[in-house]
């Protein structure tokens, strides 16, 4: 928080893995500490602790809580924002896999207002994914909570991961182009 600070900005958050596992849903401690940021920062080493920062559009607007630790407060991003950041940020957080496996974790501490009220805060790519990665899971409730924020929107078709192989079967509800088989440890 010092070195935000130093750089004159208070708007930052604990986010992708680090937020899940603050959350109790990564099964291992992140190699590196995210922190989601106004602006790309590059990484920099604290000790024994690598901290990697990613630029957020609106950083100012996600749903946090402040988690206490021995150093004292963190601002960490909520259960629902960091489910979605997960989704977008897929790459920074060991692929699509180990997004499903913390996403079925995550599942069971959103709730679904609070998950319909986040989605308009990212792209409606990122919804589209994240719906259809709980529905595919466990979490179809969730998935269903989410989807009033899709209606209504002219939706395009978008692959389930951005970087992956052109074609693969279309889900219809959620507009994916499912490209990529996705194997969840959970």
């Amino acid at each position: 928080p010092q070195l935000i600070k130093h750089w004159g900005t208070d708007n930052y958050y604990a986010g992708l893995l680090s937020a899940a596992w603050f959350h109790g849903a990564a099964h291992h401690q992140p190699q590196v500490f995210q922190v989601m940021t106004e602006r790309n920062r590059p990484t920099i080493t604290c000790g024994r602790v690598r901290v990697e920062f990613i630029a957020r559009r609106n950083v100012r607007e996600v749903p946090l809580h402040s988690i206490n630790t021995p150093r004292g407060p963190v601002a960490v991003s909520s259960p629902e924002a960091t489910m979605l950041d997960l989704v977008g940020y897929q790459a920074r957080c060991g692929g699509l896999d180990n997004v499903a496996t913390i996403l079925a974790a995550l599942a069971e501490r959103a709730r679904p207002r609070a998950l319909l009220k986040v989605a308009a805060l990212s792209p409606v790519a990122w919804v589209q994914r994240l719906g259809y990665l709980l529905e595919s899971s466990k979490a179809s409730g969730l998935a269903q909570a989410m989807h009033p924020y899709l209606v209504g929107r002219e939706l395009k078709m978008v692959p389930l991961l951005p970087s992956g192989p052109q074609g693969g079967d279309c889900h219809g509800r959620w507009k994916v182009r499912v490209n990529v088989s996705v194997e969840s440890e959970s």
